[in-house]
């Protein structure tokens, strides 16, 4: 690491060229992502219900009869047979197909006859003849195109002169996604100018500010190109999209932050600016590598799951963690290497010295770490400042604190026993949203022609063995209606497939329980399939593997601070205080969510929450989690490693990160909380246990559980085996510091 420090030194102007013109140009490349991004990625490929789903689509072509659901209503007094409205309705439906030839292909199916659809008026209307509907077929064979092609008809499907409303499986899936990609905007729009005035209160300056800000701009371009990049062999869910936007920016802002404040903190203690950013590398510079290779190793356990959406944000949280790391490793030292003093440029004198204290306020005798002169004996250090007064209160009643505050954690865990898993619908829209409310009337008025059926698809030479067990199948529990007589496929005509509707699909486990045990003749094979099903086997999927997941976060994790910091027992504390800040993020999102409490207030429906989102919750909270660990230890085992005792270690620690860690976070939480607003759900609930688990990491646990612990167990926070070799050698227990490794 050294070197590297040497090297950007000397060759600042071409390190930033370089770097920065390889990120643009990557970013320009990355311009046309949205158009790559999948629509698909939520379900376990390997799943029965999803080779049911492959087979009828081979033997039967692709389902397209609910793509596009068009709901009529008769004027007042009037019903759908009234000729004025019959002909307008008629004449609205056959100009769709000639108008959008491109991305319409016909009607399959309506209540009146149309050019390219027959008539069915029991299927297609309401016993009153009040309501009827019409399906759209739209073209494409994938998720993606008729994502693509609904939204380029999407403003034409709708008539002025009727009364009608919009639903179907493309229409529900394109709500879903167009909100993630108003939320984005909303977080540029908002949340940017928010944090680049919050950086230039914690800086006091101009420049300083805008550092951070331009690593985290130059993070994201050139995560663009790269997931674009990856597009060209793999399926990315859109979902990809929001994450580079509110991770990666947010942390690379957040390593900009501790590598600008390092270097303004060395220039403070005098050095020379080459020396000072020297400095800088080593210390915050290899704390910033140690903690992006945390997060990373966090995020790439979801890899272990085979959902095309988890596997996308592990590539989105990859990618941009990596070029954050990049970013905070190049261009920020080759910058602050050109500008010297010249960071603390454009600012307010007053807003700057309340911001960064100068040396001779924190203390001279104390910098100790920083100046190498001697061991950091904390006495001076920020006294009178509120991390001093704090971490005093702490180091004082240590045992107090730190069972106080277990306790009170543990009663935001205990809430998560009533955690419930469900799949993504439309009521993870807002209860007012039109497209949700469509689809609801919809489902009402048509129970037995709900877009997501539960079906079963059997492969056999015997149609008789088919007809038997289609007999038993119609005895299932949770049926709204019994299934409809085998079809054959016209393309495989040894399969067979039929649907019924349910009557509760978000609880189909009993009937798929019912369905699943039932005899099967030798040679005949039956796979149960549709969306209720899919859901549910997703669900199980993922439920089957979360242990193994958290396992491999907790392994992985804690051999990365073994690595970083040489005692066994810091990285032991970490993975417990982690686990419980996780435990109570994830509480208070139950109680909140699945439970219902303030639904009202924030619009939305209480329900089970998609098990997919559980792990990017686990995965990211405590990578991020790690994250802060890692830059509070690092300051104290830096003093430590200078000299100092465990008390001063951990008071010098506090004092030395609590104002940056609490402005990254901050940070964080800006970036975060804009998704907050949200219409959709699965965003709020990341949103809000970002936010949670910002709160409790920055406050709660960093400020007080951590140096009451390590307060508490004193110099046992030190110990580790004498037979593991660490690399940095026996004689490096007391000086290979977070210099060296962290």
């Amino acid at each position: 690491m050294s070197r590297w420090a040497d090297f950007v030194v000397v060759r600042r102007y071409a390190v930033l060229g370089a770097v920065v013109a390889a990120l643009l140009a990557l970013g320009g490349y990355g311009l046309g992502l949205g158009d790559r991004l999948s629509a698909d990625g939520w379900d376990d490929p390997g799943s029965d219900s999803v080779r049911a789903g492959h087979i009828r689509t081979e033997a039967f072509g692709r389902d397209h009869s609910a793509d596009v659901l068009l709901l009529f209503h008769a004027p007042d007094g009037r019903t759908v047979d009234d000729p004025v409205f019959a002909e307008a309705v008629v004449a609205h439906l056959n100009r769709l197909p000639r108008a959008h030839p491109a991305e319409i292909d016909r009607v399959n199916g309506a209540y009146w006859p149309t050019e390219t659809g027959v008539a069915q008026p029991a299927m297609f209307g309401t016993d009153d003849h009040r309501h009827a509907f019409a399906a759209l077929s739209l073209r494409g064979e994938d998720n993606t195109t008729l994502l693509r092609n609904y939204r380029a008809v999407r403003d034409d499907l709708a008539s002025p002169g009727l009364t009608m409303e919009v639903a179907g499986g493309q229409v529900v899936a394109g709500t879903l996604t167009d909100t993630m990609a108003t939320d984005q905007r909303r977080m540029e729009l908002i949340a940017l100018p928010v944090v680049a005035v919050l950086l230039f209160l914690v800086f006091g300056g101009v420049i300083a500010a805008a550092l951070p800000l331009l690593a985290g701009g130059l993070t994201v371009l050139g995560a663009w190109g790269i997931i674009r990049a990856i597009t060209q062999v793999t399926e990315v869910n859109s979902f990809v999209a929001p994450v580079v936007s509110m991770i990666g920016l947010g942390l690379a802002i957040d390593y900009g932050l501790f590598v600008v404040s390092r270097f303004r903190e060395e220039l403070d203690d005098g050095r020379e600016v080459a020396d000072a950013v020297r400095r800088t590398v080593l210390t915050a510079g290899h704390t910033v590598l140690a903690s992006a290779t945390i997060v990373i190793a966090a995020a790439a356990t979801i890899l272990l799951f085979p959902h095309g959406f988890l596997r996308s944000f592990a590539y989105g949280t990859i990618v941009t963690i990596t070029l954050a790391a990049l970013t905070a490793l190049t261009v920020l030292p080759a910058l602050l290497a050109i500008l010297g003093a010249r960071v603390d440029a454009l600012g307010w004198r007053r807003l700057a010295s309340t911001a960064h204290p100068p040396r001779a306020a924190r203390g001279a005798e104390s910098v100790g770490v920083s100046d190498r002169e001697g061991p950091a004996r904390g006495s001076d250090l920020g006294k009178g400042s509120l991390w001093w007064r704090l971490a005093g209160l702490v180091m004082r009643h240590p045992r107090a604190v730190a069972l106080s505050v277990c306790a009170g954690l543990l009663v935001l865990v205990a809430p998560i026993g009533g955690l419930a898993f469900g799949s993504v619908s439309e009521r993870y829209l807002p209860p007012d949203n039109g497209t949700r409310l469509a689809q609801q009337h919809f489902d009402e008025l048509f129970p037995l022609r709900r877009a997501d059926p539960i079906r079963l698809v059997f492969v056999s030479g015997d149609p008789l063995a088919v007809g038997a067990v289609w007999a038993a199948a119609n005895d299932a529990p949770g049926l709204a209606g019994p299934f409809g007589v085998p079809a054959r496929g016209t393309q495989r005509t040894e399969v067979f497939a039929t649907e019924a509707a349910l009557s509760d699909p978000t609880d189909a486990r009993a009937t798929v329980d019912y369905l699943r045990g039932l005899a099967v003749p030798p040679g005949t094979t039956m796979l149960v399939g549709g969306e209720p099903v899919i859901g549910q086997d997703s669900v199980d999927a993922l439920v089957d593997r979360l242990p193994l997941m958290i396992l491999a976060v907790l392994l992985v994790t804690t051999a990365l601070l073994v690595w970083a910091f040489g005692s066994w027992v810091l990285p032991i504390k970490a993975a417990l205080c982690n686990a419980l800040g996780l435990g109570a993020t994830l509480g208070i999102l139950t109680w909140i969510f699945v439970d219902g409490h303030g639904a009202q207030l924030l619009n939305f429906t209480p329900q089970p929450i998609m098990a997919l989102l559980l792990v990017v919750i686990v995965a990211v909270i405590y990578g991020l989690s790690t994250d802060y660990e890692v830059f509070l230890l690092s300051r104290i085992v830096e003093a430590r490693a200078a000299g100092a005792s465990t008390a001063d270690a951990v008071r010098e620690g506090t004092v030395r990160t609590g104002r940056i860690i609490t402005a990254a976070a901050l940070v964080l939480l800006v970036v975060t909380g804009a998704f907050a607003f949200s219409e959709l759900l699965m965003m709020q609930y990341i949103a809000y246990g970002m936010v949670a688990a910002l709160l409790i990491d920055a406050t709660v646990l960093r400020l007080l559980l951590v140096p009451a612990l390590m307060t508490w167990l004193g110099e046992c926070c030190w110990w580790r085996p004498s037979w593991p070799k660490i690399a940095r050698g026996d004689d490096a227990d007391r000086a290979g510091s977070v210099s060296s490794h962290a």
